[in-house]
This record gives structure tokens, sequence and C-alpha cells, in this order.
């Protein structure tokens, strides 16, 4: 009888045992990121107030930055940006998005540790007139309806078809993801193509979305992206092909059924916590 009582216990205690490890485990490594209680970006008489700037910065004024056409070269180092605001030279379509700094440099941070699936920016619909001026419905709607991954739009290029767009980003946080991606061939629709990086995954992929469905279009694995660390990811278009670089390298090169027409901008997933800097277009 003891021998039995002393069975049970043993089970019941391994049982125990696994069911905390695995709790531990899925916590550490599966499990979304709490926010910080201070937003690491924003300076330290900033911090106190972190919450309320990143209610401003999706909420506030849109203002229309300069535009200029695929033939002109574009930089944007956001150093003409306020601080703990919403950027200027790009409309948030999904997610948080807010100007914060990288030892006294500024930057463009998106925070997904506060990020809701499925949930547009804030203020999306005057971002979106401004994007599409008479179109911005069906931009609108679409967005809205398929809202999953975070992405904003440089108010800076009206249509972009051949040429390079690099940006510089450093992967900060990010427990399911740390994406960052250039965005391009943006349609009224909502339809895009992106180019992603990704510190917790090392591979570099080209993605398309479209009606509200993502695909992969080329993926290539074993790309060094060390997390906390700023990288240079490049896009360079020539009609319809596509070649994707990192710190200089080629990793993709892929042709796609049609000729790249539409707007660019920035993309991330999930609770990604990415620093941007350099974001440059230089049209053929």
């Amino acid at each position: 009888m003891k021998t039995k009582n002393r069975k049970t216990i043993f089970i019941t205690s391994a049982v125990l045992a696994f069911t905390l490890t695995g709790f531990f485990v899925y916590q550490k490594y599966f499990s979304w990121s709490a926010p910080p209680a201070q937003a690491e970006y924003l300076p330290a008489d900033l911090q106190k107030s972190g919450n309320s700037f990143m209610v401003s910065a999706n909420t506030g004024e849109i203002k229309q930055g300069k535009k200029t056409n695929n033939m002109n070269p574009m930089t944007d180092e956001f150093s003409q940006e306020t601080i703990g605001a919403m950027p200027v030279s790009f409309a948030p379509a999904v997610g948080n998005w807010i100007i914060g700094v990288d030892n006294d440099n500024k930057v463009l941070v998106v925070d997904g540790r506060k990020w809701s699936r499925g949930k547009a920016s804030a203020g999306l619909a005057d971002k979106a007139r401004s994007l599409y001026g008479e179109r911005y419905a069906e931009f609108l709607d679409n967005v809205k309806a398929y809202a999953y991954y975070p992405f904003a739009v440089s108010q800076q290029v009206d249509n972009f078809t051949n040429g390079e767009i690099t940006v510089r980003f450093k992967g900060v946080a990010g427990r399911i993801d740390q994406g960052a991606g250039i965005l391009f061939d943006l349609k009224p629709n909502g339809d895009y193509y992106t180019v992603r990086a990704n510190p917790l995954e090392n591979n570099l992929v080209l993605w398309r979305f479209k009606r509200g469905k993502r695909s992969s279009i080329s993926w290539v694995r074993n790309v060094p992206t060390p997390t906390r660390k700023w990288h240079e990811l490049k896009v360079r278009i020539e009609g319809n092909l596509v070649r994707g670089y990192l710190n200089g390298k080629q990793f993709i090169g892929h042709k796609l059924p049609a000729s790249v027409s539409g707007k660019v901008g920035l993309w991330t997933k999930a609770d990604s916590v990415v620093y941007f800097d350099d974001y440059k277009v230089v049209g053929n």
C-alpha cells in the first residue's frame, strides 16, 4: 500500500514539475513581451510621460511632407522630426510609430509591444486622405479590413517604379518577431510587397500581401542579422526584377508578375521593437 502511495506521489510530482517547466519555457520564449515601464527610446525628461507621448504620436495632427517623384533622390534622416511625436515624413497605417532617439540620434521607432492584431493606427482616415486624395476611401477600407502587419507609408514619394530603396535598422526587442522590412508597390487597394530581415530568424524574405493574404515568394536562410546592432537593408527594382540586399550583399533576386509602380514605406510584424534611420530612395 505504501509502495502504491509513493508511486502516486512520484507521478504527481513529476507531472507538476513538467507542467511548471513548460510554463516557464513558454513565458521566456513564446509569450508576448510585457510593455516596459519606460520607453527606452525617449529621453529621460520624457520617460515619465512616455505613455501619453505614445498616444499623441498616433492621434496627432497629420502634416503633409514634401513630395518627390521617382526620379528625384530623397533621404529621410528624421533629424527635423519631433521626439516623442508621430513622424511627419511617414504616415503610420498600422501599428505604433513614434520618433525616438538612439545615442542622441533621432530615429523612427515602431513599438509593437502594444500592438493589437487587426487594429489600424489612429487617425488613419486623415493619413489615407493625405496619401491618396479622392481615392482615400478604397485604401482606408482595405487597410482596416486587413490590418495585420504594422506599416508606415512615406509621404515624400508619390510613385516609385525603378531604382533603390535603402534603410538602416536595429532590432531592439520582441519575442515573437523583430521584423524590419522595406515596403514597395503599395496600391490604393492595400496590396504591396516587402523585403524584410529578422534578427530572431536570421533570414531574408520577399513577401507579397494581396487581398488580405500574405505569401512568401523568396526565402533565404542563414543571413546573419544580430539583434541590437545596426544593419543596412536595400531593395533594387528594375521593372519587375527585385533584388534584396543585407549589409551590401545580395541574397534575393526574383521577377514579379508585373512591373513595380506604387508607394513605398516601412514594414514590420507583431511585437517587434525596431529603430529605423537613413531611409533613402533613388530612382533610375
